[in-house]
């Protein structure tokens, strides 16, 4: 009979998540450390190549260009990735680059100013210096917002039950992001499918077939479904495969077209100011200003990802707030050296941490390091760049679906039978998603967005915000947390704001020192409250 009882009990409510091999304190042995490093920096290629891919030939670039933008979006973001691991956060995210700086490097791009340039290379280097100026502008908002303690203000009101949409749209809600994969598996589904159903088997079914305490095939899926796709896709190319194939297809698919090896340089090491000096305009700054709220929204929701499955206590907001800002300095960098976007935590190696359950800080810090080496040596680089888009589409629907469901896991501290609960939840994540959907559809099906006005920069403010399905999602989840019933006696615990309480004040838990104490006794400079 006791065995019926606890059969029907509910699963106790957990601080740390459970389960894990290493939390953010502790590390692998250097071999694994190496091996999951790397395995991080793949992960991460993908957006770094797709993003150049997208702005560089529409502001006149050619593969050279977009070689040398990939290699500084490497090295810029091995650099972040250290500063935040170090001294921001603390938490084992990888920074790389952003889609929310997409529109407005666009609308720049499209800028009547530069119509006059002629030659392609020129207009390039015009385009480069203006978005540089943008990011610099925006990066001193942006570092004002952490290191000045505003985000913290706000983040302290945050709950369970509000920042629960946050994290889920953070890993679901890239509308933008999910139909350029949608439109890459599509295209390569004899490519992306396999890919997608080989990393499913691998990390999902072959550890419970083979009873091991720690499955090799679990924790390096990720490296093993490229290997054995990668060379499935050399088949198919050198097979002649795609050879009467659509151009774009093509593109997409072969493994000898991406252009970028015979572009990279064997040895170059990207410097500041590479593309000249800086550009600054006014209305190109207040666009990047938009984006940068949106970076920081997001970057927010892989942060509280990032320590759940790095098993450690919920992020206390000044230590939140510190890492926004060491994120501004990233901005400030990709301003400096020039790389076309800015930064932000990137949802897909947060994602990576749940997959192969090891949540620690080395593994990301040795990371940082191959993204440094391989792009001061591009021809190295560039292979592993090569591998066909398709690949990092079907390993990015697996890594945002673990994203979300880290915001999932924050209803533990929420009371679900609760009709608040259930209205803020479902309205906030339906409209977040809905909106977002609404402004990018309505951006590719007529070339604008929806809000149309005399003024092209307020424009693309609106477009960068409400295109973000996180941002509009945690606004509607914060202002209906923050006012509905508020009064009222149930709405404290109800809402799950006595779980994290504790976590307000940064010496109030006794773990939080471990997980997110600055190096070298920095603390007593930099003290969090």
């Amino acid at each position: 009979m006791a065995t019926k009882i606890d059969d029907f009990a509910p699963f106790p409510v957990k601080d740390q998540l459970p389960g894990v091999e290493y939390c953010v304190s502790s590390s692998p042995n250097w071999p694994e450390g190496i091996v999951q490093g790397f395995q991080h920096y793949i992960v991460m290629l993908g957006t770094t190549v797709i993003i150049p891919s997208i702005l560089v030939p529409l502001m006149g670039g050619g593969d050279v260009q977009k070689a040398e933008v990939i290699n500084t979006v490497l090295f810029v973001s091995g650099i972040n990735t250290l500063l935040q691991s170090l001294f921001g956060s603390r938490l084992p995210v990888v920074i790389g680059a952003s889609y929310a700086y997409v529109i407005p490097a666009l609308y720049i791009t499209f800028s009547y100013r530069f119509t006059y340039y002629l030659h392609p290379h020129l207009r390039f280097e015009e385009t480069m210096r203006a978005i540089q100026g943008a990011l610099i502008i925006a990066s001193i908002c942006h570092m004002v917002m952490g290191f000045f303690g505003l985000w913290r203000i706000l983040v302290r009101f945050l709950t369970p039950l509000s920042a629960a949409p946050l994290v889920i749209l953070t890993g679901v809600g890239l509308v933008v992001l999910a139909i350029i994969f949608l439109l890459q598996l599509a295209r390569c589904v004899e490519i992306g499918l396999p890919a997608l159903i080989i990393l499913i088997i691998l990390s999902q079914y072959l550890p419970h077939l083979f009873k091991c305490k720690r499955s090799i095939c679990e924790q390096f899926a990720v490296l093993f479904t490229i290997a054995i796709v990668w060379a499935y896709a050399e088949i198919l190319t050198a097979a002649g495969a795609y050879d009467k194939r659509p151009d774009s297809t093509q593109l997409s698919c072969r493994t000898d077209r991406s252009g970028l090896i015979g572009a990279s340089p064997w040895v170059k090491v990207p410097y500041p100011l590479q593309w000249g000096r800086p550009s600054f305009h006014g209305s190109d700054a207040f666009a990047m200003m938009a984006a940068s709220y949106v970076a920081i929204v997001e970057t927010t929701g892989s942060l509280i990802a990032a320590s759940r499955f790095g098993s450690a206590t919920h992020i206390p907001p000044s230590v939140l707030s510190r890492g926004i800002g060491w994120q501004g300095i990233g901005v400030l960098l990709n301003g400096l050296f020039g790389t076309a976007t800015g930064s932000t935590a990137l949802v897909e190696n947060s994602g990576l941490l749940g997959l192969t359950k090891v949540g620690s800080r080395r593994v990301v810090q040795i990371s940082a390091a191959f993204m440094i080496f391989f792009s001061i040596f591009g021809k190295f680089g560039a292979v592993l760049a090569s591998i066909p888009l398709p690949i990092f589409a079907a390993l990015y629907c697996v890594l945002f679906a673990y994203v979300a469901s880290a915001g999932l896991g924050l209803l533990q501290f929420c009371n679900l039978n609760s009709f608040r609960t259930k209205f803020i939840l479902g309205f906030s994540i339906f409209i977040g998603l809905s909106v977002a959907q609404y402004f990018t559809e309505y951006l590719f099906v007529s070339g604008r967005g929806p809000v149309h006005t005399r003024t092209s920069a307020f424009n693309v403010i609106m477009q960068v915000i409400f295109s973000s399905a996180a941002t509009v999602g945690i606004m509607a989840a914060f202002l209906l947390d923050c006012t509905h019933s508020y009064g009222h006696d149930s709405v404290r615990r109800d809402s799950g704001r006595h779980w994290w309480e504790k976590f307000r004040i940064y010496y109030t838990d006794t773990r939080t020192e471990e997980f997110y104490a600055l190096p070298y006794n920095l603390n007593r400079f930099f003290p969090s409250f």
